[in-house]
């Protein structure tokens, strides 16, 4: 899945993970909580649906510009398969607090895999024309959290 190049650095870098659990600084942009939580809900039913191998179910959380990167749910699930087995194998999940990052929606999403390693999907989000959230897209990220 595809995020812009400024966000992919920041997270690797490792600058993305300790903003995102300090409060918002004022005057920082900030959402509804609804907002937040509509977000929360495209990402459990696209995670749901690629448990599920429902790759066109997966497809259609996502942006169309991410949708037209991969063509085919097919395609989709073999990139998500290949390059994003942890969002499928985690045996649980939290959503830790999203936040706005060079004007961009992200939310992650912290996942503690059957070993008890422990990633963070970093989702940027976007809304669309509809008013409708859909995921532009995601990185995985170390988590310097350890699973009990």
């Amino acid at each position: 899945m595809n995020i812009g190049h400024a966000l992919l650095r920041l997270v690797l870098a490792g600058m993305v993970l300790a903003p995102l659990a300090q409060a918002a600084p004022p005057g920082a942009a900030t959402m509804p909580r609804a907002e937040w939580k509509a977000i929360e809900q495209v990402i459990e039913q696209q995670r749901n649906a690629l448990i599920a191998g429902d790759g066109a179910k997966a497809m259609a959380f996502a942006t169309p510009a991410l949708r037209g990167q991969f063509g085919t749910p097919e395609n989709f699930l073999r990139m998500v398969r290949n390059g994003y087995a942890a969002l499928l194998d985690a045996r649980a999940t939290r959503f830790l607090e999203g936040a706005f990052i060079e004007g961009s929606v992200v939310q992650p999403l912290r996942l503690i895999l059957p070993d008890n390693t422990v990633l963070v999907a970093i989702y940027q989000m976007e809304k669309q024309k509809d008013g409708r959230w859909k995921i532009a897209g995601c990185v995985l990220a170390p988590s310097t959290v350890q699973a009990t």
